[in-house]
């Protein structure tokens, strides 16, 4: 659906779209053992964006992603993450981000604030967006827009304090994670 805003200064058209998680990916990644970092994924998430590209401060986004469908390949270590000792599943089954306040950042680039809810616990958390392509007509007519968008959060500020030391110094895991979306968004027209 397309939506008009009209402003003291200018007339605004921002386009809705939907996440389209058939071609979209939500992963994460953080340091094991102090020597590599161990990569996982979400498989099921959903989202809205209202973007305008001539005016993409009004940039706004709203995002769901259900915990129980994270996956590192490791069936034993996916049970952990779900447990209470990280996420805790069962009592929170989802985590949420709803954008705040976006501001460009140079070569087409957005900041955009907003706060993310992890264990019922919300925190102000930046995403940098880049790649933003513009708007594209798939071999199915459908309009699409892509864009990559990443941050980087502690879990201990969401709850998910568990660790173990290791006898060489160091910890089991680490504490900053790195968050990385690849976006195809549906025109919602």
């Amino acid at each position: 659906m397309n939506t008009t805003t009209t402003t003291e200064t200018s007339r605004t058209t921002t386009t809705r779209w939907t996440i389209d998680p058939g071609h979209s990916a939500v992963g994460f990644s953080v340091r094991h053992l102090m020597i590599t970092n161990v990569r996982g994924e979400f498989e099921a998430f959903r989202g809205d964006v209202a973007y305008d590209p001539a005016h993409p401060e009004a940039t706004r986004i709203e995002a769901t992603i259900d915990v129980a469908s994270l996956n590192t390949r490791e069936a034993k270590r996916d049970g952990d993450l779900r447990s209470s000792l990280f996420f805790d599943a069962e009592n929170h089954p989802a985590m949420t981000f709803v954008s705040k306040r976006a501001a460009p950042s140079g070569d087409g680039n957005l900041d955009v604030t907003g706060d993310l809810t992890i264990r019922g616990t919300a925190r102000e958390v930046t995403l940098s967006v880049r790649d933003i392509s513009g708007p594209q007509t798939d071999m199915r007519g459908n309009r699409r827009l892509g864009a990559t968008a990443s941050a980087k959060i502690k879990r201990s500020e969401f709850g998910m304090t568990w660790n173990k030391a290791l006898e060489t110094g160091g910890v089991v895991v680490g504490d900053v994670v790195t968050i990385t979306l690849e976006l195809s968004l549906l025109s919602a027209a």
